[in-house]
C-alpha cells in the first residue's frame, strides 16, 4: 500500500530515526519568566560550520570502507535554516501532483480504517515532518543539507546516515533506482496488474536505503569502542528494533495515528534489522552493493530475510479485469497491496500487537481495489473498495475475517447485519456508506464496502476465479523500471536518534 507521506513526496531525501538530538537541548529560560518552558535554538557559528563541512570528506571515507560502496566524487554541502527546511517541506506539499496522490491515500486509508474519518492528514503530516527532518542528503542536487540550529558534533553521526545515500546514489543512481513509479491511476487491466506487481517497491526499496544508512551510522557511532554491527549478537537485535520503533523523542510522533508512526520508522527500525541479517550472514558486499543491485521485491522478504537470501517464492495476487462491472457506475481511483507490513499494522490498530505478530506471518498475499462514484466529490461515502487476501491456512483467514468484521461498527455508523439476504458462507451488512459482503472461501477472504450487493458478488466471482493456487515466483521476476514506484527519503529524522544513541552506548565496552 501507498504510505502517506511517501504518497506526498516524489523526491529524494531521508527519514532518519537516529540518535543525538538530545546532546542539542540547551537549558530553558527559569522558572516564572515569560519564556519559562522554552528553549532557546542554538546556531552553528561559522567557524563551526567551516569546521563541520572539512569533516564531510572524512567521514566519507568511513562509509565508503564500512559500506564497501565506492567512492567515485566528493559530495557538495551546505548548511541550511529551519525557515529553509519548512518552505521545502510545504513547496512539496502544494505540488498538484503529490497533493493528489496523498489525497487518494487519505481516503483510502479512512475506508479501510487505518485513519479515522474526521482525521486532516495535510497539516498534521506537515507539523510531523517539520519537527523531524535532521538535515538530508538530496539526490537531485547531489549536495548534503546540513541544519545549522544542531550542533556539530551531533551532525557528524547524521553525515555517517546521509553520506552513505550519496554513495549509494553514486552505484545506482537513486532518481532512476527509487523513484520511477507509475503516477497515473490505472485505467486498465493491465495497468492495473503492473501497479499491484510493483507496489511495494518504494517501501521495501526506502527499507534497503536507511537499513544500509543505519549499519553505517551505528558502527560511525561505535568507532571507538573497536566493534561494529556485525559483532553485535543476534540475539540484541530485537532490542535495537524495539528502541528504533519508539516515539518517545518526538511528542508530534508519539500522537500520530499508528499508521504514521509505523510507516515512518519501518525504513529504519525493519531496514536495520533486515541489512544486519544479511551482513552476518552473507558478508559487507552482499549487503551493501548486492541488495543495491539486486533489492528485495516486498515488505515480507524486509520482514524475513531469510526469504530473500533463499530466493523464496513470493506470493503476488492478480487482479481479474473488473472494469466492465464498475465502469458504468464508477471511476478508477486506486489499486495496490496489502503487505505483510500493512495487515501487521491492520492486526495491530483492530486487535493489538499480540494478534499482529501472531496473524501477519500467516499473510498469503492480498490486493485491494478503490472506485469512486462518478461525478462525485472524494469521500468515504462515494468510494467503493474491496479487497482480496490470501493466508497460508484456514484457521488464518478465518481469524482474519473475524478480525476485520469485527472493526466495522468501529468505522460505520448504522451498521445492521442482513442475515436473510445472506448467502453460504457471506455476511452482508447495511451501513451509513453502503452494503458491506464479507466472506469466507477456504484460504481466502474477500471485502466489499460501498458496492451494491449484486455489483460486490460479481467483483467476487471474478477475483477469486482468477486466482491459482500457490505463490508466483515474483523473487526471480526481473522488475520493470518504469513501474517502480519509490518516493524516496525525506530528510533524516530524528525519532530514533534517541533509540540509536542509547543502544550504540549500550554496547560500548563497560570497563569491567
Amino acid at each position: 500500500m501507498r504510505h502517506p507521506y511517501r504518497a506526498a513526496f516524489a523526491v529524494t531525501v531521508t527519514l532518519l530515526p537516529l540518535a543525538a538530538f538530545a546532546q542539542t537541548q540547551t537549558p530553558g529560560p527559569p522558572p516564572g519568566s515569560s519564556d519559562a518552558g522554552k528553549k532557546p535554538e542554538v546556531h552553528i557559528t561559522p567557524k563551526e560550520a567551516e569546521a563541520l563541512f572539512k569533516s564531510v570528506d572524512e567521514i566519507q571515507g568511513f562509509a565508503a570502507k564500512d559500506s564497501g560502496l565506492h567512492s567515485s566524487r566528493p559530495v557538495k554541502k551546505v548548511l541550511i535554516t529551519r525557515d529553509a527546511v519548512t518552505k521545502y517541506l510545504k513547496q512539496k506539499f502544494d505540488e498538484d501532483e503529490g497533493a493528489k496522490r496523498m489525497e487518494r491515500s487519505e481516503i483510502v486509508l479512512k475506508k479501510f480504517g487505518l485513519l479515522d474519518r474526521d482525521f486532516d492528514l495535510k497539516p498534521f503530516l506537515l507539523s510531523l515532518l517539520t519537527e523531524q527532518i535532521a538535515g538530508y542528503y538530496d539526490n537531485k542536487t547531489k549536495t548534503i543539507n546540513l541544519l545549522d540550529w544542531v550542533d556539530a558534533e551531533t551532525q557528524k553521526p547524521v553525515m555517517a546516515h546521509e553520506l552513505t545515500h550519496a554513495l549509494q546514489d553514486q552505484h545506482v543512481d537513486l532518481t532512476k533506482w527509487g523513484d520511477q513509479g507509475l503516477k497515473d491511476i490505472a485505467k486498465n487491466v493491465q495497468q492495473d496488474n503492473a501497479h499491484i506487481k510493483n507496489d511495494e517497491v518504494d517501501t521495501t526499496r526506502e527499507a534497503v536505503l536507511e537499513g544500509q544508512a543505519m549499519v553505517v551510522f551505528v558502527d560511525y557511532s561505535m568507532k571507538d569502542t573497536g566493534r561494529t554491527l556485525a559483532d553485535v549478537p543476534e540475539e540484541l537485535m530485537g532490542r535495537m528494533k524495539d528502541m528504533l520503533s519508539g516515539t518517545e523523542s518526538s511528542p508530534v510522533l508519539a500522537r500520530a495515528p499508528l499508521i504514521l508512526q509505523q510507516s515512518l520508522l519501518f525504513p529504519y527500525a525493519n531496514g536495520l534489522t533486515f541489512e544486519q541479517s544479511i551482513l552476518r550472514r552473507s558478508g559487507v558486499q552482499k549487503a551493501f552493493t548486492g541488495v543495491l543491485d539486486d533489492p528485495p521485491v516486498n515488505t515480507s522478504q524486509i520482514m524475513h530475510p531469510e526469504s530473500y537470501l533463499t530466493k523464496a517464492p513470493q506470493p503476488l495476487i492478480h487482479l481479474a479485469d473488473i472494469h466492465p462491472v464498475i465502469e458504468k457506475d464508477y471511476t478508477p481511483y486506486d489499486v495496490g497491496v496489502l503487505g505483510e507490513f500493512d495487515v501487521h499494522m491492520l492486526a495491530e490498530l483492530f486487535a493489538g500487537p499480540q494478534m499482529a505478530d501472531a496473524l501477519a506471518p500467516a499473510w498469503a498475499g492480498g490486493v485491494y481495489y478503490a472506485a469512486l462514484k462518478k461525478n462525485a466529490p472524494a469521500t468515504t461515502g462515494n468510494l467503493g473498495l474491496l479487497y482480496y487476501s490470501r493466508w497460508k491456512n484456514t484457521d488464518s483467514a478465518e481469524s482474519f475475517q473475524k478480525l476485520y468484521t469485527a472493526q466495522l461498527a468501529r468505522k460505520y455508523s448504522g451498521l445492521q447485519r442482513r442475515k436473510d439476504d445472506e448467502k453460504e458462507g457471506e455476511e452482508v451488512y447495511s451501513t451509513s456508506e453502503g452494503d458491506v459482503l464479507v466472506s469466507t472461501m477456504g484460504s481466502g477472504v474477500f471485502t466489499c464496502e460501498g458496492f451494491p450487493l449484486e455489483m460486490a458478488r460479481k467483483l467476487r466471482e471474478q477475483i477469486t476465479s482468477n486466482q491459482g493456487e500457490g505463490p508466483t515466483r515474483l523473487a526471480l521476476q526481473p522488475l520493470s523500471a518504469p513501474l517502480v514506484t519509490g518516493f524516496a527519503r525525506l530528510g533524516a529524522m530524528k525519532a530514533g536518534i534517541h533509540a540509536a544513541e542509547r543502544y550504540t552506548q549500550s554496547l560500548a565496552p563497560t570497563g569491567e
